[in-house]
This record gives structure tokens, sequence and C-alpha cells, in this order.
């Protein structure tokens, strides 16, 4: 019996050991992982933030930004403190239409709509200029209007019946217009000049838009070269979220016949016209050879 507890006892010792020995090993390297796990994430969330905010910045110079509206003139499709979204790409893709929402840099022409007080140090300066980027405050010389006419168009008014016409056609602006508001108390007769917008703000009594500009160069149209993007979505107050749609009475076919000839077709016709002659007289050449 003595021989064999001992044996017995001889071939526990091990065993307990080695669990003793397992269970040490196992614990230790369980409790640095996770002192190396939190310490590995705050060295690396400075450098998460950076390729954060380096991202943002990209998509908002080059693809899409958010912009704050500061005013009411373009009350009561967009109501102050609204944010919109701003696609800065699809102007690569087609041209400005009439009726988009757009906006443009009025920096070295318009004068605010706004004021707003100068930062008083370089870090208010910093946090005003990150604000700005991303749509959390205004941007003083940034504005948002309506596009009335493009480039060839002959903007006018009013008819008879107090309407704006785009090349002779009366625009019906029940649907974006400032309830009570008439579509211009100011007389206007203007033909658009190429690579120019007319632009106007929805709530037209209080919107300082191309009307007020009439004595600038261009005549209040402000240049294609200026425009950021276009506003396609309200984002913010989350109760207002909406997209910004090109309103039904732009896409009446005798608007869109006329402004075709007036601009787009111009330098096509130009350029026909052009040819004609040469085709003409290489043929005489040609006829004239033995």
């Amino acid at each position: 019996m003595t021989s064999e507890s001992q044996e017995h006892g001889a071939s526990r010792r091990p065993v307990k050991d080695e669990v003793d020995v397992v269970a040490e090993e196992t614990e230790k390297p369980a409790k640095g992982g996770k002192k190396d796990k939190k310490g590995s994430f705050w060295k690396e969330l400075p450098v998460l933030v950076v390729v954060a905010l380096v991202l943002a910045l990209i998509i908002k110079t080059f693809v899409i930004q958010a912009f704050y509206i500061p005013s009411e003139s373009m009350e009561n499709t967009l109501l102050k403190n609204d944010r919109v979204l701003v696609n800065k790409m699809v102007y690569h893709t087609r041209d400005i239409e009439r009726g988009d929402v757009v906006v443009f840099s009025g920096v070295d022409s318009w004068d605010g709509e706004f004021e707003m007080e100068e930062p008083s140090n370089p870090v208010a300066a910093f946090f005003r200029w990150v604000g700005t980027a991303f749509g959390v405050v205004p941007g003083e010389k940034d504005y948002i209007k309506r596009v009335i006419g493009v480039g060839g168009d002959h903007v006018k008014c009013c008819d008879p019946k107090g309407r704006i016409t785009v090349n002779g056609v009366a625009i019906d602006e029940g649907g974006y217009l400032y309830p009570g508001n008439v579509p211009s108390d100011k007389f206007f007769d203007i033909n658009v000049p190429q690579g120019r917008l007319w632009v106007m703000g929805d709530h037209r009594s209080v919107s300082l838009d191309s009307r007020s500009h009439q004595g600038d160069p261009g005549g209040g149209s402000i240049p294609v070269g200026q425009v950021v993007g276009r506003a396609f979505v309200i984002v913010w107050p989350f109760n207002r979220a909406t997209t910004l749609p090109i309103p039904d009475t732009f896409a009446q076919p005798a608007l869109q016949a006329l402004g075709d000839s007036v601009g787009g077709s111009v330098p096509l016709v130009a350029g026909f016209a052009g040819a004609l002659p040469l085709v003409l007289i290489r043929r005489r050449r040609r006829s004239r050879r033995p």
C-alpha cells in the first residue's frame, strides 16, 4: 500500500505542477494582451482622426460639401439654419440648367447678405475654417440662389400678368416662390452673356440677387466659373430632409427649344456656316483640275 501510495503521489505531483504552469502561462499573456490592445488603440487613435479628417476634406473639396443657410433669401425652399449637401461633380457631367439651386462664390464681387464678426485670434479663425468646411457655420462669401437664365437667354420682368419670361416664355413660379411675393418688384431686361447665369432667390422681397447688381459687369449675372456646385438635398434638420429637384416649369418644351436655339445651337450653326464656303471652294478646285 505504501509503495502504491508513493507511486501514486509521485505521479500526481508532476500533473499538478504542469497544470499550474499551464494556467500561469495562459493567464499572463491574456493580461498583457489587454494592455497591449489598449495601448495600441490610444496610439492609433490620432492617426485615425487625421486620416478621417483628410478623407473628409478630400470629399468636401472635390465631391460633396455641406453648406449652412445663413439668411432668408431662399425661403420657403430653404430656411435659415438649414444644412444642404452640394454636389461638386455634377457640372463635370452636364451643364448648369435653369431651375437648379446653386452655391457660388461672391468673393470680390457681391456684398454679403449677412455680416460675420472677424475671428479674434488664430485659434478662432481655425475653428471657423473647419466649421465652414463641414457646413457647421456659414461661409461669408458663399451664396445660394436659383438659376433663372443661362448664357444666351433673354430674361425679362415682367409680362402683362406679372410673370418673369425666359426667351419670351413665361415661367410659373408658384411652386417655390415665397408666399405673398411677386416674381419681382424690380424691372429688368437682360440678355445673359455666354458663360454667365442670371440667379434669383425664392424669397424675392429680401433676396439681394442678380436684380440688385445690374450695374455690375455682366449686368447682374454671375460667371459660371464661380459656381461651387448644385444643392440637391436638405439634410438638417431631419424633419425637413428632402431633395431639391428642378421645378417642372423649366421643362416647358417651348422654353427648351428657344433656349437651345439661342444658346447651345449657335456654335453648331456658326460651325456649319463657316465650313460651307470651304467645302464649295474645295469642290471648285477639284472641278478645275484636268
